[in-house]
């Protein structure tokens, strides 16, 4: 079954939705210039209402490792996602200060962003952008056999048939579960229906 992750939950109202549904995973944003940006005490709250079974993500660009560590060692989030320009030695350091899985997000443009995948991290995440709510070229991934989460431009129009075509490890959405910049709760619930209905050959 193919994985999937609801990003950008902001409200206990979002959290209330998660919870009728349950998704394997929620996303928190945790990057100022992100309009679905929270902060750590809004995070504790909603983490706090969250079913045990929903694993919270942290997604960060390039964010201290000390604010990193706190909202893992005070159980706000579960895995941390990466979307800036962390390198080898952040990943490193924040390695040896938790042992949350770590995501990294990578932005796909052409062939080379794809022969640029390197670094060490539990799952790897192939975007088209930074939350541009855009997908990329599927024909990048010919070839390309490492377990991922596809991200960008995921809809309730669009992720069946991407699920079918690319076998995906898990889908994450933001955007496309939303109406005028809010979470929906009518999408939400139709997004994550629409996955389950898919046969993922590799999972």
């Amino acid at each position: 079954m193919t994985k999937i992750k609801l990003c950008g939950m902001t409200s206990e109202d979002d959290i209330k939705v998660i919870n009728e549904v349950l998704p394997d995973y929620i996303g928190f944003v945790f990057a100022n210039k992100s309009k679905r940006y929270i902060s750590f005490d809004i995070a504790k709250l909603l983490k706090s209402k969250l079913d045990s079974r929903v694993k919270a993500v942290g997604v960060f660009v390039n964010e201290d490792i000390e604010n990193i560590i706190y909202l893992v060692k005070n159980n706000i989030i579960d895995i941390v996602q990466l979307h800036g320009n962390e390198d080898d030695d952040y990943i490193n350091k924040l390695r040896t200060k938790i042992n949350s899985p770590i995501i990294y997000a990578y932005q796909i443009k052409s062939k080379a962003d794809i022969k640029s995948i390197n670094k060490e991290t539990d799952f790897i995440l192939l975007d088209a952008g930074a939350g541009c709510g855009k997908t990329f070229d599927e024909n990048l991934l010919d070839g390309f056999d490492r377990e991922y989460f596809l991200a960008g431009g995921l809809s309730i129009g669009n992720v069946k048939e991407k699920i079918m075509k690319l076998h995906p490890f898990g889908v994450d959405v933001s955007s496309g579960i939303e109406t005028e910049g809010k979470k929906d709760a009518a999408k939400m619930r139709k997004f994550v229906s629409l996955v389950r209905e898919v046969k993922n050959d590799r999972y």
